[in-house]
């Protein structure tokens, strides 16, 4: 066993869950615990949504790689309950995990610091969206507030599909956010570190079959094309590297994340779409792709990740007893 690996002590990997990313959850998991246990680590597999979290402190768990998705994984919910216990985790805190969770929260965060998003509007209702559709303009995108992965999003073009998107997004959560469309290049941006320390990684730009990056092409479809270096102007790489560092440390982000941004093909505006705090590591993942671009391989940058296990406080400066 190596050094580092000992170090760690005892590490869950949680993975599965409650939410409607169960299924990439696992798969995401798998591939930390089996990349971690070949570095030395003594990790394990914990599927919350099969055992309570309060095993963690009584089978002695020093530490835990959050690689679970969606609701009660990635909202702050897990996290609250892992600062409880007293066990450092990987990602962002209870409150950024849970603002970055609710993309109308964080897009109202990221307009009052001055950073673009693209416009939208909250709905509760099928003529609530039509309202919205003329008020945006087409195409719109209609998608669940508290969702990640793509799941239940639609793009609207006529009125007449409204009511289908409207019912779509709301099976996963009533708050239904409706979001100008932003035609152009697809990129995401990773970050490790915190505070100070954070650095984005290489974009990844992604060009999905006509250019639908929904659920099916993101994790099982060969034929969408994930391009890195992304072949931007390194001049506006840059700026959307920064852009993106910024839209981070303003949630508090810390640990890692992934943001999504696209680029309008008329005036090469980025635009903030979300930020997800526990981003995928599945084969088809965008942060191993970016990281492998920067000299880090996969096993490397789990055990990177994991080294970056913490607590809200000890970020504070005060630690746990």
């Amino acid at each position: 066993m190596s050094q580092l690996g000992m170090n760690f002590g005892k590490v869950a990997v949680l993975l599965g869950g409650q939410s409607a990313e169960r299924e990439i959850s696992f798969m995401s998991g798998r591939g930390v615990l089996q990349a971690l246990q070949s570095q030395g680590v003594d990790a394990h597999a914990f599927d919350p949504a099969e055992r309570d979290l309060s095993d963690l402190r009584r089978e002695q768990f020093n530490r835990c790689f959050i690689a679970l998705h969606g609701r009660f994984g990635e909202d702050g919910t897990v996290q609250g309950a892992l600062e409880l216990l007293g066990i450092p985790y990987t990602g962002s805190g209870v409150m950024a995990s849970s603002i970055a969770m609710d993309k109308v929260m964080t897009k109202r965060i990221w307009r009052a610091e001055g950073l673009a998003t693209p416009a939208w509007l909250e709905v509760d209702s099928v003529e609530a969206t039509r309202h919205a559709l003329g008020a945006i303009g087409a195409p719109m995108i209609v998608k669940p507030a508290r969702e990640g992965s793509t799941i239940g999003l639609t793009k609207v073009t006529t009125d007449a599909q409204c009511a289908a998107a409207y019912a779509l997004a709301a099976k996963h959560d009533p708050l239904v956010l409706c979001e100008q469309f932003i035609a152009g290049d697809e990129v995401t941006c990773p970050v490790v570190g915190t505070g100070a320390d954070a650095k984005a990684l290489p974009l990844v730009r992604i060009v999905a079959p006509d250019g639908n990056y929904d659920y099916q092409n993101k994790y099982f479809n060969d034929d969408t094309q994930y391009i890195v270096p992304c072949g931007l102007p390194p001049g506006e790489e840059d700026a959307i590297q920064q852009l993106v560092l910024k839209a981070y440390r303003t949630l508090g982000c810390r640990s890692w994340a992934r943001a999504d941004v696209m680029i309008d093909a008329a005036t090469r505006t980025p635009y903030l779409l979300e930020i997800n705090t526990a981003p995928g590591m599945t084969s088809h993942s965008l942060v191993p792709m970016s990281a492998l671009a920067a000299g880090i391989d996969y096993p490397a940058l789990c055990v990177r990740l994991l080294a970056s296990a913490s607590l809200d406080c000890d970020v504070k400066g005060t630690a746990k007893k």
